[in-house]
């Protein structure tokens, strides 16, 4: 999992302060909204990378298409509460095989991250007030989960022999290392 830095990413949004741009000029790693790319898409010269952001109630259907050039795709979490954005990326990487990043922003927490990469994000844009060590701690807290996910569809029991026995030693070696006992 990516962590971004906003002072640090490339990428940059288009619009003034009296509202969406009249025009936009392709200039590499430009971050446009569905909107915006809907009216550029078919001038867009294929050596610029692009990206789009989508809100969590737009269609992720309405990109398929558009996929193969898309170098990023931002999936926004209005609220934390609000899991649409986890179900679009789900989408993006296993109904349509998206092959570049899919960035979650918005009121993204540290404890999100397990599931953000199970459902096929890459990187993640935090919220202002968490900690990227701690969201780094928590990609480690499950080291296997009984259900598929986008990196692999199987469920364990459909994993390979002593896969879940690897699992559970893992597990019980953290917890003992811990002083704890199970």
């Amino acid at each position: 999992m990516r962590f971004i830095d906003p002072h640090r990413d490339p990428w940059r949004t288009v619009g003034g302060d009296d509202g969406p741009p009249v025009s936009i000029t392709p200039t590499a790693h430009l971050l446009l909204d569905l909107a915006q790319w809907h009216a550029v898409r078919a001038s867009w010269p294929l050596d610029k990378p692009v990206g789009v952001r989508l809100a969590n109630d737009q269609d992720v259907e309405l990109l398929q298409a558009d996929l193969p050039r898309l170098t990023l795709v931002v999936l926004h979490f209005p609220k934390w509460v609000d899991g649409r954005a986890y179900s679009q990326a789900h989408l993006l990487r296993a109904r349509y095989r998206f092959k570049g990043q899919l960035r979650a922003s918005g009121d993204v927490l540290a404890d999100m991250a397990p599931l953000l990469h199970r459902t096929g994000f890459d990187a993640m844009l935090l919220r202002h007030d968490q900690s990227i060590d701690v969201a780094e701690r928590a990609l480690g807290f499950f080291p296997g989960h009984y259900q598929g996910d986008v990196h692999d569809g199987r469920p364990l029991f459909a994993q390979p022999p002593g896969t879940a026995q690897a699992l559970a030693r893992g597990v019980a070696r953290e917890f003992t290392n811990d002083g704890a006992g199970i």
